[in-house]
């Protein structure tokens, strides 16, 4: 699996993790629907280790401290070896899925696929779009991640960042003129 992207939950503080744990839980569903499979595993590990952690330093705020908590030795194990075979079972069923190419999915590629990029962020209110959008579109587009952050490095900037979102400067609207 995929070394989780981050410092160690051990050496978070209680409310960067509490933070990152809703901000993974937040972000499950688009990654599942729309990341790529070694997103979704690194989303996952980091996921599982954010709630272990969790878990060693709040026993009694989950399930598992309030009446589904292992009782007898041994119970922690099979715990762990279910979760185990469910992560198993969820890598399976990726290793299964034929994967969609970008005809099949959205049509044709464009002749400029940044010039698409940028237009389809200047054509959302206030010219913005979650970071996460942005980036699955770009893979649609077959921007290569280089590229793609040339857009927020170069000058001029065509895109810059705010929080989740990613904005299009005034430049990236001259540059779609």
């Amino acid at each position: 699996m995929t070394t989780p992207i981050g410092r160690p939950a051990r050496e978070l503080t209680d409310e960067e993790l509490e933070h990152q744990g809703k901000q993974a839980h937040e972000t499950r569903n688009w990654v599942f629907l729309h990341g790529t499979a070694a997103q979704f595993a690194t989303h996952t590990a980091r996921m599982l280790e954010l709630e272990q952690e969790y878990v060693r330093r709040y026993p009694k705020r989950t399930w598992q401290g309030s009446g589904g908590a292992p009782t007898a030795p041994g119970d922690e194990v099979e715990q762990i070896k279910a979760a185990i075979a469910g992560i198993v079972a969820q890598l399976q069923s990726l290793l299964q899925m034929t994967p969609v190419t970008a005809d099949e999915h959205s049509g044709a590629a464009p002749d400029d696929p940044i010039k698409a990029l940028l237009q389809a962020i200047a054509d959302r209110p206030d010219g913005r779009m979650n970071k996460l959008a942005v980036h699955q579109l770009a893979r649609e587009l077959g921007i290569a991640r280089e590229n793609l952050a040339k857009l927020y490095k170069e000058d001029p900037h065509l895109l810059e960042t705010e929080k989740s979102d990613r904005v299009i400067t005034d430049a990236g609207r001259a540059a779609l003129a």
